[in-house]
């Protein structure tokens, strides 16, 4: 069994180099998987912030328009009177 004691390290050598191999390539599939998501939500993240601070900054239509407060003070309503109602004749 001397003979193959040297080819059989060699080879348990080479299967422990390929498996580190394949263990590297899978992180940095996941590394690059992860970078990637962080890059899209990064994105989304910033065009949702862009379009926020957009809607702030637009003047808002509705302001321009007065405001009941805003009338002078001489423009008031006439008041309204209520009306007793009749007793009913006995």
């Amino acid at each position: 069994m001397n003979s193959h004691q040297p080819h059989d390290r060699a080879e348990a050598l080479f299967k422990k180099k390929q498996e580190r191999l394949r263990e590297g390539q899978l992180a940095m599939a996941e590394y690059q998987a992860d970078r990637r998501a962080v890059g899209e939500k990064t994105a989304r993240l910033r065009a949702l912030r862009l379009a926020r601070d957009a809607a702030e900054n637009q003047p808002d239509v509705g302001a321009a328009l007065p405001t009941k407060t805003a009338l002078p003070k001489t423009a008031t309503l006439p008041k309204k009177t209520k009306k007793r109602a009749a007793s009913p004749a006995a």
